[in-house]
């Protein structure tokens, strides 16, 4: 088994990719138009919920501009379905090998979750140059991260869990982090108010971060 499609792009789309929980359906499409209008092109929606699948269909079919994958791929059949749905990329926490076939055999890009330097090892194995790193902070933060860069400087990562808008310049500023994944962007209270300016407030704060 080996990588079939390349992930490095995703790595290039905006520093921040916002990862999301949706509970309502209905508050999928005006979430997407408000990271956009706020200069945020991507999305992850995590399937979290019974919501997620059906609002990762709605973003597809009326907010095409955004790039949209699916998060918390975790297992084959998750693949599949959001594939279905219309994700075009998936993310996965952590990377077995059934999971990896199923998500390649989907043909969409897909940004694999290691949180140690043997997984990054076995994912860079089978072809993979770009990675999630989760949970980032719990596992290391930036630190970790740094020392990896020595030993593995063909690997770069998307660190996710713990990234906030306060440390998220910490983790863009080393030479093997490509953007990172946070939730900070959608807070659940703002999402159950509807404040869909907000979102796109903290969207364009996001998008000029650099490191």
């Amino acid at each position: 088994m080996s990588a079939t499609t390349n992930s490095t792009d995703l790595l290039d789309v905006s520093p921040v990719i916002p990862v999301v929980v949706i509970d309502d359906v209905e508050h999928a499409v005006p979430l997407a138009q408000a990271l956009v209008r706020g200069g945020i092109a991507v999305i992850e929606v995590t399937l979290r919920t019974a919501a997620a699948l059906p609002a990762i269909e709605r973003i597809a079919a009326e907010v095409p501009e955004i790039l949209l994958g699916a998060g918390t791929v975790t297992v084959p059949a998750h693949a599949t379905q959001a594939a279905s749905a219309g994700a075009r990329f998936l993310v996965t926490p952590g990377s077995t090998r059934n999971l990896l076939q199923a998500a390649e055999e989907t043909g969409l890009p897909v940004l694999p979750g290691a949180a140690t330097a043997s997984e990054a090892l076995a994912l860079a194995e089978l072809g993979y140059s770009s990675l999630k790193f989760f949970p980032a902070e719990a596992a290391g933060g930036v630190g970790y991260l740094r020392s990896l860069a020595g030993p593995l400087p063909n690997l770069r990562f998307c660190p996710t869990g713990g990234v906030s808008a306060t440390n998220a310049k910490d983790y863009l500023a080393l030479p093997n982090v490509g953007c990172v994944g946070g939730s900070w962007l959608t807070p659940a209270a703002t999402l159950a108010a509807g404040d869909w300016d907000a979102v796109a407030a903290l969207a364009t704060d996001a998008a000029s971060l650099t490191g």
